[in-house]
């Protein structure tokens, strides 16, 4: 019953956030500010002079269908909390033709701001749609090169039972691919070798659009951790305070042994639940 009213109250901001967000479009002006570290919070400034190439590593946020930059709202204050200096939102098609298309959109957007920062790597965290552009771009249009982590959230890796039920009639291309067993999934599917980008696939484990099985994602060739949310949905999983630390933790990690090839395989990556239910050093 709480993860429902979290999920209900999560809508309810995300659609009063939403006109705002299509008026106010923000735009990355340039690299990040010259702060003045008395002037920084104590997070702020860990990352900062600890780890000050990670916090200038840019970290883009792509929304998914429908969908403007309010639905990372509370995730991008929360990253500039943590020291990440540089956070932009990334405006996708509002109704993209197809995964392909915004994928090249997207990949014109990150030579942009990398030729702006002069930061040759980049992250992106991407919600539902979102993360399946991020990941065609990475694998097929060459983004291995630039994108250090891709964290997607809620998003349809192995398709979603809600586009199959959708009628053949219904000639929208995006829905057409979101179908499990589609020729995009099958293309992402194929050998992907000498990428070196590590992927996050997070679940919520209440989503009822993009079920957990629907987004996981499980390729031999590919860098892969699945995090289930215990009790987050759909739309609750940006707007998610556990689900921001995380991500914080994803892209300034502490150091860990290297990987062998085996550890890429499916046995590698299982689910591990995060939230409210788990130890707060858990998340």
């Amino acid at each position: 019953m709480k993860g429902l009213v979290v999920e209900a109250a999560c809508i309810a901001t995300h659609a009063a956030l939403y006109p705002a967000a299509v008026i106010g479009r923000r735009r990355d002006g340039g690299p990040a500010d010259h702060y003045r570290l008395g002037e920084l919070t104590p997070l702020q400034r860990g990352l900062i002079v600890g780890d000050p190439t990670t916090a200038r590593t840019p970290v883009l946020l792509v929304h998914g269908l429908a969908d403007n930059r309010s639905v990372f709202a509370r995730l991008e204050r929360s990253l500039r909390r943590r020291g990440f200096t540089t956070v932009t939102e990334i405006d996708l098609p509002l109704f993209a033709t197809s995964v392909e298309a915004a994928a090249e959109q997207l990949a014109e957007t990150v030579r942009q701001v990398v030729g702006r920062h002069g930061h040759p790597g980049v992250h992106i965290v991407a919600h539902s749609l979102g993360g399946l552009v991020a990941r065609y771009y990475v694998q097929r249009l060459g983004g291995c090169d630039h994108v250090r982590t891709l964290v997607t959230l809620a998003t349809p890796h192995n398709g979603t039972r809600l586009a199959r039920r959708l009628p053949r009639m219904v000639a929208y291309r995006v829905l057409a691919q979101l179908r499990p067993g589609s020729s995009l999934l099958r293309d992402l599917d194929e050998p992907a070798p000498g990428i070196g980008t590590r992927f996050v696939a997070v679940a919520g484990g209440m989503d009822t659009i993009v079920r957990p099985d629907e987004a996981r994602l499980v390729h031999p060739d590919l860098i892969t951790e699945n995090i289930l949310v215990d009790g987050a949905g759909h739309h609750s999983l940006p707007f998610s305070s556990a689900v921001a630390h995380m991500i914080a933790g994803v892209l300034a990690p502490a150091p860990a042994p290297a990987r062998t090839s085996a550890d890429r395989h499916e046995g590698a990556t299982p689910l591990r639940l995060v939230g409210s239910i788990c130890p707060k050093r858990t998340v």
